[in-house]
């Protein structure tokens, strides 16, 4: 799995732990945003019916339901944000 704040890639040998953290920019891994269930768009951003709501998906949680996310890190981590400003500033830079 990846992290979703840093992008870093965490090899998953069991499971993850409720308390187990992200060696490099120690965050919780046992978080909504790190689940495979984790959709912005759905009702309670979780594609999972029968999982307790979350209101902090940043944060470390108890929930059951909790598969690691095979997706990679896209537009979450900080790098991926500032690439993407980047890109938009380029787009709509004047052209001398």
């Amino acid at each position: 799995m990846n992290c979703f704040h840093c992008g870093r890639q965490i090899e998953v040998l069991e499971r993850v732990g409720f308390r187990d953290t992200c060696p490099a920019c120690d965050r919780a891994l046992h978080a909504c945003r790190n689940c495979d269930f984790y959709e912005p768009t759905y009702h309670n951003e979780c594609r999972e019916t029968q999982a307790d709501r979350v209101v902090d998906k940043d944060r470390a949680n108890f929930c059951e339901y909790f598969t690691p996310s095979h997706r990679r890190a896209g537009a979450q981590g900080p790098v991926a944000k500032a690439t993407a400003a980047s890109k938009l500033e380029d787009l709509f830079k004047k052209k001398q």
